[in-house]
């Protein structure tokens, strides 16, 4: 699994792991207990589908989404991929975090 570490602002370390063999980029929440998820598909050589992103209730609100839709958006670029947003999450993220690079490799 690749892991890309991101930062929260308030210093707390939020690392979050890409399972390119699952299609999914993952943190761990409380330990390994509990997960947060971003699934993706690939519905073409190089096109992927951001479809879905879950964060558990008792975590929900702490910016915790966000670290998934940046690791994810990061690794399309990266790799010059072209995505579909069918998360309704990954959309707000986007339009909350508007950078050219991301626009470019996106399906409107």
């Amino acid at each position: 699994m690749a892991q890309v570490n991101v930062f929260e602002a308030n210093s707390s370390q939020i690392q979050v792991e890409h399972d390119k063999k699952r299609r999914q980029f993952v943190i761990r929440l409380n330990g390994s207990h509990d997960r947060a998820v971003l699934l993706y598909e690939y519905v073409g050589k190089k096109t992927v589908d951001l479809q879905h992103t879950e964060v558990p209730d008792a975590y929900r609100g702490r910016g915790i989404a966000k670290h998934l839709a940046k690791a994810a958006m990061d690794f399309v670029v990266e790799e010059d991929l072209k995505a579909h947003l069918t998360c309704w999450y990954i959309q707000k993220y986007v339009k909350e975090n508007p950078q050219p690079k991301y626009f470019e490799h996106i399906y409107q």
